[in-house]
């Protein structure tokens, strides 16, 4: 007998945009949803997770065409949302000799987001994780007056092309180091509600960051920014507009 976790054999649904003109089913690691249709102007939603968790709602409809989009989101709902910052902890540290630069790709966890669409309007139905047990949070700085974070010990990708489906997606990471010496790298922590998202069958792309090593004053210090993505993939609707580029400052040990 098979069971939710025994993923080996299924078929997973892509993300993108479905109709809701009769019953549908969406499979994803570990999680199972479904919409039926209930009369012209309603139908009903069944979500049921590896945690055994179910959601059902009733969702009124004004549309004769009702749509929803399965997309991936920010990593910021599960186990519940306590901030806008992520902690990425790389599994070995990059090292940047005296005035260089480089160019890598990490692996950056995901949720996933479905969203009903009417109109040009998204609205957020319900979120999952197909990774709960590595969902967690971390501190950057001291205990009192450090900064939560979600966190997340993450290894080096190839290329955009490297996402681990329904988990993590890719992000570009542009390192460089001003110092007068070289300096390794452990982590970065970032405002993650800055990078847009996008997605192509069960594939994602994350926004990257900048990060500059530098010293002001008598401090070492990283500066880390926001960088947007050039590609053709589609756009996840949890992404805001941004008037401005925001960037934040950590220490380097």
């Amino acid at each position: 007998m098979k069971t939710m976790s025994d993923n080996s054999e299924k078929t997973f649904s892509n993300y993108g945009v479905y109709d809701l003109e009769s019953d549908l089913e969406l499979l994803l690691p570990n999680t199972i949803i479904k919409f039926q249709r209930i009369n012209d102007n309603a139908f009903s939603y069944f979500r049921k997770n590896s945690e055994g968790a179910i959601v059902e709602k009733i969702i009124p409809v004004k549309s004769n065409n009702p749509k929803i989009e399965l997309a991936p989101i920010r990593p910021l709902n599960h186990p519940a949302r306590r901030t806008t910052h992520m902690f990425l902890q790389f599994d070995k540290e990059i090292y940047l000799s005296e005035n260089s630069a480089a160019s890598i790709f990490v692996h950056c966890p995901i949720e996933i987001g479905i969203f009903l669409v009417h109109e040009s309007n998204h609205d957020s139905l319900d979120w999952i994780t197909c990774n709960p047990l590595n969902s967690r949070f971390g501190l950057y700085g001291s205990p009192d007056t450090g900064k939560l974070c979600k966190y997340a010990k993450v290894s080096l990708a190839t290329d955009y092309d490297d996402s681990n489906s329904y988990l993590e997606g890719v992000m570009q990471i542009v390192i460089e180091n001003t110092l007068s010496f070289g300096q390794s790298l452990s982590k970065v922590v970032f405002q993650i509600t800055d990078n847009a998202i996008f997605y192509q069958d069960s594939k994602t792309i994350i926004d990257g960051i900048k990060i500059t090593m530098k010293k002001r004053a008598a401090v070492n210090i990283a500066d880390v920014k926001t960088t947007s993505v050039e590609t053709d993939w589609s756009m996840s609707p949890t992404w805001e507009d941004k008037t401005a580029s925001t960037h934040m400052e950590m220490g380097l040990e």
